[in-house]
């Protein structure tokens, strides 16, 4: 689940639509704890409605939704692309510690949400500083889900949330479903439930008393952040944010249910939910039930992601009143 090291981006020139002026992607950088996190800001020349931080999900996922454990789809590149060309600036980030925020810190592991919250803050600061823009929507995919819920509670600045495939219930629980879902794990439960259990009372496991197909999932250089993950309820977040807020969720989701997308939407009921029942975990609409053809899609940078999520996005961003 966690993260690794870097990869350069380059600004480019970016035409969005038939006879309109190009979208110019630029660097953008803010303050980490001991160097700078980077970022690629996408601006339309058509003007800005709204200004919104993409924020990434789990491991180690790159500014534009890629990584290097066969993830290529380019989904919050080509979502940024789809927003510009309908008015919504974006900037998208590398964590900290890993790609182009490498010097943001030596060890990309030795993180907490408590972290990336802390980042969020920083980006939003940076964000209106550049922009002028008098607040700044998170778009939070999958683990940025809860990044985004977090910071909901502490950040200033924001104008609201928009929810992308974001986990519902807390992470410890989504664990022990989609080891059960495997029945080769069958073995493996009482000792993935024990350590489980130990995470989410904030006590670390002995990692050398764990089977070893366990070890990845519960290394003892990730413990620190899975202890940090385990203790939020994403429900119980949403049900204290008192921003507009947008949950996405895809019905081609082969990571999130819908019901956690349902069950972030019980908890906070004057959030506007919206399941889009083709589109999948990057954002592409699969065709068919075949996990297979779902999967391929994940290395298919080519392939666009739905239309469909970035008109909702681009709409409930902008209805929601002026950014600058």
């Amino acid at each position: 689940m966690i993260k690794l090291a870097t990869i350069a981006t380059c600004a480019s020139v970016l035409a969005y639509s038939a006879g309109a002026t190009p979208a110019a992607e630029v660097p953008i950088e803010a303050q980490g704890p001991d160097g700078s996190l980077s970022g690629t800001m996408l601006r339309s020349s058509e003007g800005e409605e709204a200004v919104a931080l993409i924020i990434p999900g789990s491991g180690p996922t790159d500014r534009d939704g890629n990584n290097p454990m066969g993830v290529k789809a380019s989904s919050y590149r080509l979502l940024a692309e789809g927003l510009a060309a309908q008015g919504i600036t974006t900037v998208r980030i590398d964590k900290r510690g890993m790609f182009g925020s490498a010097a943001a810190v030596s060890d990309p592991n030795a993180v907490t949400i408590a972290d990336y919250v802390s980042d969020t803050a920083s980006w939003v600061r940076e964000i209106r500083e550049q922009t002028g823009a008098s607040c700044v929507w998170l778009i939070g995919h999958s683990e940025g889900g809860l990044v985004s819920l977090a910071a909901a509670q502490e950040v200033d600045g924001l104008c609201g949330l928009v929810l992308v495939a974001a986990p519902g219930k807390p992470m410890g629980e989504m664990i022990r479903e989609q080891l059960r879902a495997n029945p080769a794990n069958t073995s493996l439960i009482p000792a993935a439930d024990a350590a489980i259990d130990s995470l989410t009372s904030g006590e670390k496991v002995d990692a050398p008393s764990l089977p070893q197909p366990l070890l990845p999932l519960f290394s003892p250089t990730v413990q620190e952040y899975l202890i940090s993950a385990f203790a939020l309820d994403p429900a119980e977040l949403s049900a204290r944010v008192d921003l507009p807020m947008l949950i996405v969720q895809g019905g081609k989701d082969l990571q999130v249910p819908i019901e956690d997308a349902k069950r972030l939407k019980s908890a906070n009921p004057a959030a506007m939910i919206e399941i889009l029942p083709d589109a999948n975990h990057v954002l592409k609409d699969v065709s068919g039930n075949d996990p297979a053809d779902n999967l391929a899609t994940y290395g298919e940078a080519d392939l666009p992601i739905s239309e469909e999520i970035v008109t909702i996005i681009a709409n409930f961003t902008r209805s929601r009143g002026p950014a600058l």
